[in-house]
């Protein structure tokens, strides 16, 4: 489970890398090369993909930060964790839920996500 826990928590905090290349470093070492990412606004497979998901979020949710929010509940190659976007150490302006597949090399095959707290706009 620790396993999980450490891929968790690498996951979130590619989200709030903000140097490109060092994003992109992070996201080949979390994520399987052809991994799906799917929520209520996007849909996109690679790593080139998520990179430009990452980019996009951090582009309109400037200084917000990503963090994990409770436990990693998981069994088999299977992982669900709820996560919080907000100024770091204060009431998050999003909360969304995930659902990770990890592949037989320890990276992130596909995640499903929800949306469970939206800004108005978003």
């Amino acid at each position: 489970m620790s396993d999980v826990n450490e891929l968790v928590q690498s996951y979130l905090a590619a989200w709030n890398i903000t140097d490109a290349q060092a994003r992109r470093a992070a996201l080949a070492e979390v994520f399987a090369e052809d991994a799906t990412y799917t929520d209520p606004l996007v849909s996109v497979r690679g790593r080139d993909g998520l990179d430009a998901t990452i980019a996009a979020v951090q582009g309109q949710f400037g200084g917000l930060v990503f963090s994990l929010a409770g436990t990693v509940d998981a069994h088999h190659d299977i992982a669900r964790f709820t996560w919080h976007l907000g100024p770091e150490g204060a009431e998050p302006v999003a909360v969304g839920f995930d659902v990770a597949v990890i592949d037989d090399d320890g990276r992130i095959s596909q995640v499903l996500g929800f949306l469970d707290k939206v800004p108005a706009g978003a």
